[in-house]
């Protein structure tokens, strides 16, 4: 039980930590990172199986869509962008507008609008989920025909 507690206030510290705060190691803070410990594994459980949803609809076996940079690589052929935009979802800065434009083709394979993608983008942990199990279909990849060719 004193390893569970210990745990629990690691949590709070890590996730509270300030430096001008007396950290509460009682009752009350072992609570509060056991509350955030559980909102945050309730959010990785919806977007994991919104990624599998995803996936499913898109023809693709759900497991593709879980394995963290594999899925990367899938999701660029779903959406029909080159895989070396992985690459680039790898940079710094550059990862946020490549998200972004990721996001709103995403939206689009799916029949959805750019809307859509904008919330993929802002929210996935409600977008993903309600693209994933809604009444989307997937019509294609919607950035096929859109590849920079390079000769």
């Amino acid at each position: 039980m004193e390893k569970i507690l210990l745990i629990f206030n690691y949590l709070n510290l890590l996730f509270f930590q300030r430096d001008d705060y007396e950290y509460d190691t009682g009752p009350a803070g072992i609570f509060a990172g056991g509350v955030v410990l559980v909102i945050y594994l309730a959010v990785i459980i919806v977007i994991l199986a919104a990624y599998w949803k995803i996936f499913v609809k898109a023809g693709r076996p759900g497991w593709e869509g879980i394995i963290p940079i594999y899925n990367w690589f899938k999701l660029m052929d779903i959406i029909g962008r080159p895989v070396w935009w992985v690459i680039l979802l790898l940079i710094p800065c550059v990862n946020i507008i490549v998200l972004f434009i990721v996001s709103v083709d995403l939206a689009k394979s799916f029949g959805k609008d750019m809307i859509w993608g904008v919330g993929i983008f802002l929210i996935p942990v409600i977008f993903l989920p309600v693209l994933a199990f809604g009444d989307a279909q997937y019509v294609g990849p919607s950035a096929k025909g859109n590849e920079i060719k390079m000769s």
